[in-house]
């Protein structure tokens, strides 16, 4: 069983596509948690207890857990949404070469995927790629609006968008059946076209939440033929209820607004 497998068994199990990003941001995080020990861990285990049943996935942000503190909360936050039955995607967007690609994946020791940038090509990615067990989300048309300053450019050689090539060849290097792309909602033509590249490959959508992309696209091509593929939201779930006194209670409830809004067209 690889993470695909954890990850589609998870999706059918508890009828959802949501993927709940654990962006602990220090300066958003409510003042019951602000002085506790591990503040963004505490922070991430009420979330945790309140969306696991709403989550297919949980998707931590490295930059949010730097330094000693953070990366003690980031494990104690993996090991806790395990225990919920949720898999984790590490979003480290990591791509280097050499021993220091291979540094980067021993992250897949604690998390159940990650996310990678194939700009310096398939060596880069080779570490991660080689683990059979574990997910490998490559970034491929991003929702950020500077994502078109490259990824929009036009390959003369290859006559298509550098982002359709990046999904061409990473469909390619998917030997172990371990491979996805991050695409995002906000870009729905964009989204469809990669799909038509890459129909075998789930996706991870970005882009719903605080970013308002295409809900309808994000569910009709962000899933495999056999219903893999996962839509994440971060702000928009966790800092919910940022000035409620039960701000977990009202990020369960996004949680919970999303897995129905998503389903309705499932």
């Amino acid at each position: 069983m690889g993470f695909f497998d954890d990850l589609a068994a998870r999706i059918e199990a508890r009828d959802t596509m949501v993927c709940v990003g654990l962006d602990p941001d220090t300066d958003r995080l409510p003042d019951d948690v602000r002085d506790a020990e591990l503040p963004r861990w505490q922070f991430n285990r009420r979330i945790i207890d309140a969306t696991h049943e709403y989550a297919a996935c949980y998707k931590p942000n490295a930059a949010f857990y730097e330094g000693p503190d953070g990366w003690r909360a980031l494990n104690e936050t993996i090991a806790y949404a395990h225990g919920k039955d949720v898999p984790v995607i590490l979003d480290a967007k990591r791509g280097d070469i050499g021993n220091t690609a291979r540094q980067y994946a021993a992250a897949l020791d604690r998390a159940d995927a990650i996310t990678v940038n194939p700009y310096m090509g398939r060596d880069s990615l080779q570490p991660f790629l080689s683990r059979e067990e574990k997910g490998v989300f490559v970034l491929c048309r991003t929702s950020n609006p500077g994502g078109k300053d490259f990824q929009n450019l036009e390959l003369a050689s290859y006559e298509e968008y550098l982002y359709e090539h990046v999904a061409r060849r990473i469909a390619e290097w998917d030997e172990h059946g371990n491979v996805g792309l991050v695409v995002g909602a906000t870009r729905p033509a964009e989204l469809e076209r990669v799909r038509e590249i890459a129909p075998d490959l789930p996706f991870l959508v970005p882009g719903v939440g605080a970013q308002g992309g295409d809900v309808e696209a994000a569910v009709e091509h962000g899933r495999t033929v056999d219903g893999v593929g996962v839509v994440n939201s971060t702000r928009g779930i966790i800092f919910a209820g940022e000035d409620a006194e039960r701000w977990d209670r009202v990020a369960g409830d996004a949680a919970k607004r999303l897995r129905d809004r998503l389903n309705e067209y499932r």
